[in-house]
């Protein structure tokens, strides 16, 4: 194969588009180049520990879209681009394995709706990323171990995409698909100091993918090292799925292209509202960690203002914490989504949740994701979480119509990345210092965006949240941020081979 001087490391897709058109390289070189860095730092050296299959059709599709590309140009909008997904969604020729042992050898039939969206548009999907087990939670499994942050091998990477986070930060990959259905695609992404975006739920179809309709609180979104190529992958997966019922409610709501919000300018004269009272999970605002968090933040609603936004500090959303606290699932929901998700193969390795409990491997599973997985909404609970969202729903578009916000700022995470010793055994730190406010109030998308490294050298984060269904400007001011600040460094642990 010739060789090639380009640099993978922090490659955009249009810096590999650029390669392909001027003919100094072939997609073949940029698969190979990222196996390299998987074979180099994934199982070794740092031991990231991100992906559980990597694709070994890989190189043979890469040559397949090379000769489309000589033949008739690109494929489409991701012509050569490799891509991570988060392993809950189905790609066929790779076990979907939720990150536990109980799924190690499911094979789904088909691709699910996006994974078939990457294809055609000419992405070569590398591999699947490890996930928090049974897909919720820190990134800790019984199939894999641990994911290692690249920032501080020590520490989490968050979850529960978390895999595809490291996967991205550590360019291992150009994009990746994580999934959320509390923090799972923000908290990795502001631990791994990318851009990642939870799209208002509908806008992307969860066909294929576990936790899938009737429930609703989940959805697909893209993760990335720019905002640019986070739209670009946003573009590809949108779409209405007559299989996911919820993207019925999203026609009508997707752009031609994302990609015209990208506006270097789009802060300017932006009504932003800071949202300052602490509402992650187990957060602690009167610990040290959380003051380091807070000093960047307060950076960082400066780098806004100076950037042209105006800034309303602080707003305040009335009962936001007691209405939160209120969040419960739907009973039969997670059975019926079981049997939606597994009816889509001939070969489901189990019919129900209560087979999978009953399994001897269960007791291998994470301690957390055991005790998430065998969780039984009450229908009382569920009613009062019902009439809480609607409540809050209210309350927070009332805060933006008052103050004429165009979006909200909060911080991505409220605290710095845990130990993974912590995670897994007692105390079993999870998920901490998450907001959930978007995957509560469902319908608005939340986009995360770098903010900087705090006093210990590590990432956070700043996050945009608006109105549902305007994915469009929240792209739009986290672009502008992005452009303003290049807060993006890429980890010292996996450098350039």
């Amino acid at each position: 194969m010739a060789q090639t001087n380009f640099n993978i490391v922090e490659a955009t897709i249009d810096d590999i588009h650029a390669g392909y058109k001027y003919g100094t390289l072939t997609c073949r070189q940029v698969v190979q180049m990222y196996l390299d860095r998987i074979e180099e730092f994934d199982k070794q050296g740092p031991n990231i520990n991100a992906l559980i299959t990597v694709n070994v059709d890989a190189p043979k599709e890469a040559d397949r879209l090379d000769a489309a590309y000589k033949s008739n140009g690109p494929v489409g909008p991701l012509h050569g681009i490799p891509v991570i997904v988060k392993d809950q969604a189905d790609v066929k020729g790779m076990p979907t394995t939720l990150g536990s042992l109980l799924f190690k050898d499911y094979f789904p039939d088909r691709d699910c709706f996006v994974a078939e969206r990457l294809r055609q548009a000419g992405a070569v999907i590398l591999g699947k990323a490890t996930l928090g087990e049974l897909g919720g939670g820190d990134t800790h499994g019984s199939l894999f171990g641990s994911t290692r942050n690249p920032y501080d091998t020590a520490r989490t990477v968050g979850g529960s995409s978390g895999g595809s986070a490291a996967s991205v930060s550590a360019n291992f990959s150009t994009v990746a698909v994580g999934q959320e259905g509390l923090a799972s695609i923000r908290r990795p992404s502001t631990w791994n100091c990318i851009a990642g975006m939870r799209p208002s739920a509908g806008l992307v179809s969860r066909g294929g993918v576990y936790g899938c309709w009737p429930e609703i609180f989940g959805s697909l979104g893209p993760m990335a090292r720019t905002v640019k190529d986070l739209s670009t992958l946003l573009d590809v997966m949108a779409g209405y799925d007559p299989e996911d019922p919820l993207t019925a409610r999203g026609v009508g709501h997707i752009p031609d292209s994302f990609a015209k919000f990208l506006n270097k300018d789009g802060l300017k004269g932006a009504r932003l509202g800071i949202l300052r009272e602490s509402i992650g999970l187990n957060s602690e605002p009167d610990s040290e960690d959380y003051q380091k968090i807070q000093q960047v933040f307060d950076k960082a609603v400066g780098e806004l203002k100076a950037a042209g936004a105006e800034i309303i500090d602080p707003v305040v959303i009335p009962d936001i914490k007691d209405l939160l606290a209120k969040r419960s699932g739907a009973p039969g929901e997670t059975d019926e989504s079981f049997k939606n998700y597994y009816g889509r193969s001939a070969k489901a390795p189990f019919k129900t949740p209560q087979e999978v409990i009953a399994h001897p491997d269960f007791a291998k599973v994470v301690k957390r994701s055991q005790n998430r997985f065998k969780r039984h909404p009450d229908a009382t609970k569920h009613y009062e979480s019902l009439r809480a969202q609607d409540q809050l729903m209210t309350n927070f578009l009332k805060v933006m119509a008052d103050h004429k916000l165009d979006a909200i700022v909060h911080k991505a995470v409220e605290h710095q990345p845990t130990l993974i010793k912590d995670g897994i055994a007692e105390p079993f730190v999870d998920q901490k210092g998450a907001p959930h406010l978007n995957t509560f109030l469902v319908y608005v998308p939340t986009i995360v965006v770098p903010a900087g490294f705090t006093r210990d050298n590590l990432p956070a984060g700043v996050c945009f949240i608006g109105r549902p269904y305007d994915d469009g400007n929240l792209i739009k001011f986290a672009y502008a941020y992005e452009q303003a600040t290049h807060h993006r460094k890429p980890p010292a642990s996996t450098t350039a081979l």
